[in-house]
């Protein structure tokens, strides 16, 4: 049996790069370490305007990444790849599992796997995602959010989605201590105005639905195709049910949830 986790630290690195340490065990999510400027041509290209908080050099050894999608670099780009191959597990989407090869294993939604580190265990669990409006996930591809159950909490990793209805199956299996958010309204000028992340209001409304005490948002600055005003984050949870449920980590700055 585990011992109960005293202490996690959340130290946000930028986009939807951030470190935690759990008790003994050290997660990245989406490692996106790439130097600023950077370009990613595509048929939807990408444009990285600023770099992270810490390089990959400066990271600690990591036990585990949670990574929601392989196919775009605002997720994992060529500095998170090299960083993949050094991490203990990688937890992610079937077909990302399948293109990554190594230690990479693939989680269908709701399949959970425990991970242990010293003292500390945790069980991640998939949870659905959805990168784009219904009908465009031939082009998104697959994508998957993380639950992280341990002894003491339980945190939530969006993934890059939409709010759909599948994610209120989340609030009915859990009860979310820390909601990570990944916002940013992404639009391309290819698309129009269909959106490929959550924007600050869906955000908010998905913090209600789960009724997690403390959301923190991602994916929110560093790429041209992020364009909302981070401004409209803080005025959406400036509700009275939710202005005391936000809450901003400084980039770089080991931070204590």
């Amino acid at each position: 049996m585990s011992a109960p986790v005293e202490t996690v630290t959340a130290t946000y690195l930028g986009t939807a790069t951030v470190l935690l340490c759990i008790g003994d065990l050290t997660v990245l999510t989406d490692p996106a370490l790439d130097p600023a400027p950077a370009d990613y041509p595509g048929a939807r290209p990408l444009h990285r305007t600023a770099g992270p908080a810490l390089t990959a050099a400066e990271l600690p050894p990591v036990d585990l990444v949670l990574l929601s999608h392989d196919q775009h670099a605002d997720n994992l780009d060529r500095t998170g790849r090299e960083v993949l191959a050094r991490a203990g597990a990688v937890l992610t989407t079937p077909e990302a599992a399948a293109r990554l090869g190594g230690r990479a294993e693939g989680l269908a939604p709701w399949e959970s796997r425990r991970i242990t580190a010293g003292a500390t265990a945790v069980t991640v669990t998939a949870t659905p995602a959805r990168h784009g409006p219904e009908g465009t996930e031939h082009v998104t591809g697959p994508v998957t959010g993380f639950v992280v159950a341990y002894e003491g909490g339980t945190l939530y990793v969006s993934g890059d989605t939409v709010r759909h209805d599948a994610l209120a199956e989340i609030a009915a299996r859990f009860r979310i201590g820390t909601a990570f958010l990944h916002l940013g309204d992404a639009h391309f000028p290819s698309t129009g105005d269909r959106a490929f992340s959550m924007s600050a209001g869906e955000g908010a409304a998905l913090a209600r639905t789960l009724g997690a005490r403390t959301v923190i948002p991602l994916h929110f600055d560093s790429w041209t195709h992020l364009a909302e005003d981070p401004a409209r984050i803080t005025e959406a949870f400036g509700a009275p049910d939710l202005e005391d449920r936000l809450r901003w980590l400084r980039p770089g700055v080991p931070e204590t949830l």
